[in-house]
């Protein structure tokens, strides 16, 4: 009974991580995204790889003033995320998908405040005690399309 309610635990734990990340970069405070990932994580998504934490707020800070074209300083898009599935590959370790819907908050030509649609590949690892992500890839199927990618451990 104890392992899964620590598994519960867990993925909640995990599930925020994508919750906290979402919150911290809409709301330009990316100088915490310490509390999400890994010194070491890679992140790919629309704007590139970036490998390690300093180099992921610095490619997030860039599209944060890319798309903060009102320069309200808040909110330019907003990243919901649902479907979130996690599956733990051991007792420090998991791997996770869900999906994205951007949205874009600034002025823009096309009122459409839809961005895109995508699915994130993650893996996570504990470290030190707290989840942390430590990869991180963007399949964006709407508007475009291409070959999902697949996490380590997922088939």
């Amino acid at each position: 009974m104890q392992d899964k309610i620590q598994a519960l635990i867990d993925k909640d734990e995990i599930r925020n991580l994508r919750i906290r990340y979402s919150h911290l970069l809409d709301g330009n405070r990316i100088d915490a995204l310490d509390q999400v990932f890994a010194a070491n994580a890679v992140v790919e998504v629309t704007v590139g790889r970036m490998e390690g934490l300093e180099a992921i707020k610095a490619g997030l800070k860039d599209a944060y003033a890319l798309f903060d074209r009102d320069r309200r300083d808040h909110y330019p898009f907003m990243h919901p995320i649902a479907n979130h599935l996690i599956e733990l590959t051991g007792p420090d370790s998991a791997t996770g998908s869900c999906y994205l819907i951007d949205f874009e908050t600034a002025s823009k030509s096309d009122p459409n405040p839809l961005l895109l649609l995508g699915l994130y590949a993650d893996e996570y690892r504990r470290i030190d005690g707290a989840w942390r992500i430590t990869h991180s890839q963007l399949d964006v199927v709407w508007p475009t399309s291409k070959a999902p990618p697949q996490s380590k451990g997922q088939a």
